[in-house]
């Protein structure tokens, strides 16, 4: 079974936050949020928050804690798409203005269990029997 998260109109470059992301692609959950806290990128926060938020969300699904030691949780998919930019004009020289781009994105998290559960076995089963 597998968990969403998504943060949308995040205020970083779509660019900057794919450097974090690509780092934490199908990696353990435990493993991520270790690269996420001492990766020194401001990304990294804001994928963290929302790596947590996946993880919670699977557990409210499940009713189940992640800390059991029969769950291995990891980051199945993790994507960035393009956000609202912001136009923003500044002073420039000769009465000139030059545009000030303030990019966004959104990020999303979905997070999978490797192992699959007895009740996932169970209507494999039941499937196959059709």
């Amino acid at each position: 079974m597998e968990a969403i998260a998504k943060l949308k109109n995040c205020p970083l470059s779509d660019r900057k936050m794919r450097l974090v992301i690509d780092n934490i692609r199908g990696k353990n959950i435990a493993e991520a949020l270790e690269i996420l806290k001492f990766t020194r990128k401001e990304a990294s926060t804001w994928c963290e928050k929302v790596l947590v938020s996946a993880i919670a969300n699977w557990e409210y699904k499940n009713g189940q804690s992640v800390s059991a030691d029969d769950h291995d949780l990891y980051v199945k998919t993790v994507f960035v798409d393009k956000g609202l930019v912001l136009k923003r004009f500044r002073p420039a020289p000769h009465g000139r203005a030059h545009r000030i781009r303030k990019r966004t994105n959104h990020l999303t998290i979905i997070v999978e269990n490797r192992k699959p559960t007895d009740s996932d076995n169970a209507e494999n089963a039941a499937g196959e029997e059709e």
